[in-house]
């Protein structure tokens, strides 16, 4: 059983949970309390593997203040960035966060860190109140050097299907290539994330 912590950050508002349970569940529920982190949790088989699946769901991070984001670069294989295409201070966030990510995973295997970042620009239905422009976000995954998609979770759940299937199999291929994918005497750290991360979990 391979194990994999994917961890789904973003603004307020951006439709971070609503990708994650569209995924979990192909089932789209518009809003969720905002005051509360939790891990979804999932077995499912992937070209043949089975896999063991972490969704780190945190609630609403400040778009304002320095981003830590601390506990999150250790735990997670990687990460799905979303903002939200009619709210310009969610792309402005997501921008952030990509370079905190990015910034800490300097001394890692670019490579790697590139192919377990995915940019989602979410809400695609919501176009006629568009802010940021499809070509903006392709920029800033360019820039980046990571994937990228404009989706709307509330419509297209064979595309969230897609870009978490490829995100998935992105960190899986990594792993393959890592004889440890963390050193050994951890068990402090993963016992501290588990004090983080493990108050809500949700298997679906």
């Amino acid at each position: 059983m391979t194990e994999v912590k994917l961890a789904v950050l973003g603004g307020s508002g951006a439709g971070k949970s609503a990708l994650a349970v569209r995924f979990l569940t192909r089932r789209f529920i518009g809003e969720y309390a905002s005051n509360a982190e939790c891990i979804y949790t999932k077995h499912l088989c992937l070209d043949g593997r089975q896999i063991h699946l972490e969704i780190y769901d945190p609630c609403s991070q400040p778009q304002r203040g320095k981003l830590s984001l601390t506990d999150e670069l250790h735990w997670a294989d990687g990460f799905i960035i979303v903002y939200d295409i009619s709210d310009r201070a969610s792309f402005a966030f997501a921008k952030a966060l990509l370079y905190r990510i990015r910034e800490s995973h300097i001394g890692a295997c670019k490579k790697m860190v590139e192919s377990s970042l995915f940019l989602v620009g979410n809400k695609q239905d919501l176009c006629h109140m568009r802010e940021v422009g499809w070509d903006e976000g392709q920029k800033l995954a360019m820039d980046n050097k990571c994937q990228f998609c404009e989706l709307s979770a509330a419509e297209h759940c064979q595309e969230v299907m897609a870009m978490f299937t490829k995100v998935l199999r992105n960190i899986t291929s990594n792993f393959k290539v890592k004889e440890k994918r963390r050193p050994s005497g951890s068990k402090s750290m993963a016992k501290l994330i588990n004090n983080v991360f493990g108050k809500r979990r949700k298997s679906v």
